[in-house]
């Protein structure tokens, strides 16, 4: 998993935000399904989400109590929205709860933070906080299963970039 969320980072840091993006909302299914390859990517996604992002996303309102402003069934629906049509309105979107749109905004510099804001059914967020965000929980999420000998043989099979070796042809 390591060599995923260094790859997230490193888009984070070069500031390629859509590429960090894509990766960021791609690592929960990921997740998900090294823990159960038989559940829909749907549930696998909202279950991981919500036991490893969702958390920090729980906020006490005033008169209302401890409000969730992301959930994992929201997290999914943008993953598809985003993934499969480059939009990030869910509105159409099965899966969602709560939210019916996202924007993400650049970090506005000295030190300032726009985050987990929301107008409305609108959640706003910065975008290098929620993909650090994710690539924390990952990094976290895969020492604590680092004994699971289930999860750790289906980590085998993760998509590998090879170094180029001599001797064989390519092309």
């Amino acid at each position: 998993m390591e060599r995923f969320t260094k790859s997230l980072r490193s888009s984070v840091a070069h500031q390629d935000w859509y590429v960090a993006l894509a990766t960021a909302l791609t690592l929960p299914d990921v997740c998900g399904r090294l823990i159960n390859p038989k559940l829909g990517s749907g549930a696998r996604y909202a279950a991981w989400f919500d036991g490893w992002i969702a958390p920090g996303y729980v906020h006490q309102l005033p008169n209302m109590g401890f409000h969730c402003f992301l959930t994992g069934d929201d997290c999914y629906a943008l993953r598809c929205s985003y993934l499969h049509e480059g939009g990030a309105d869910i509105s159409q979107q099965k899966a969602r709860k709560a939210l019916d749109d996202f924007h993400f905004i650049v970090p506005p510099g000295n030190g300032n933070t726009v985050h987990r804001n929301r107008i409305n059914n609108t959640l706003q967020l910065q975008v290098d906080k929620f993909c650090i965000e994710i690539a924390d929980a990952v990094d976290k999420w895969a020492a604590s299963v680092s004994g699971d000998k289930d999860i750790q043989e289906r980590m085998k099979s993760l998509l590998m970039i090879h170094n180029h070796v001599p001797g064989i042809q390519y092309g």
